[in-house]
C-alpha cells in the first residue's frame, strides 16, 4: 500500500477527465455508521456539484471510507480533497462533539478514459455496500448515488 506523499508523485488534474477518487478515515475508523455523520460528508459531495467544481457521476459513503466518481470542472484535485475534507471534518467534528483528525492524509485518484465502461465503474461503486455485507440490496443502503438511477 503507498504511503500518503506517494500518492501525489504524478498527480495532474485534467478539466473535463473523469476521476475516481479515495479518501479513507483516520484510523480506519467506521465514523459513517452513523448515517447523520454520513449525511454531512453527503451534504460536502453536493455542495461541490453545486458550486460547479465538480459533475458527480456517483459516489457510495462506506462506514470508513469514500469513493467518489466525478468530472473535474474546475481547480485541481488536491484544491478540491482539501476542500472537501476540510470542510467536512470541521462538521463531523461539531455532530460529534469532539476534535482531531477525521481523515487520513492524502487521497487515491484515477483518471478514467473515456472509452472505459464509465457505468460498469459506477455499478461497482455504488455496490460496495453490498459486497461489504452491510446490507441486502443495494437501495437499502442509505449513502450513495448516481446520476444513471
Amino acid at each position: 500500500m503507498p504511503r500518503s506523499d506517494q500518492l501525489r508523485v504524478g498527480r495532474f488534474s485534467e478539466h473535463e477527465r473523469i476521476y475516481l477518487l479515495t479518501a479513507t478515515v483516520e484510523k480506519r475508523e467506521p465514523i459513517f455508521t452513523n448515517w447523520r455523520v454520513g449525511r454531512v460528508l453527503v451534504d460536502e459531495l453536493r455542495s461541490a456539484h453545486v458550486d460547479g467544481l465538480v459533475e458527480s457521476l456517483a459516489w457510495v459513503v462506506m462506514p470508513d471510507h469514500v469513493h467518489w466518481l466525478l468530472v473535474l470542472q474546475r481547480g485541481s484535485l488536491s484544491a478540491l480533497m482539501r476542500r472537501v475534507k476540510g470542510r467536512s471534518a470541521r462538521r463531523i467534528n461539531s455532530a460529534l462533539k469532539c476534535s482531531g483528525r477525521v481523515w487520513q492524509d492524502g487521497y487515491h485518484d484515477r483518471a478514467l478514459r473515456r472509452e472505459e465502461d464509465i457505468l460498469s465503474v459506477a455499478r461497482y461503486i455504488v455496490a460496495n455496500s453490498l459486497r461489504a455485507g452491510l446490507v441486502a440490496r443495494v437501495g437499502d443502503y442509505p449513502l450513495w448515488d448516481a446520476v444513471w438511477v
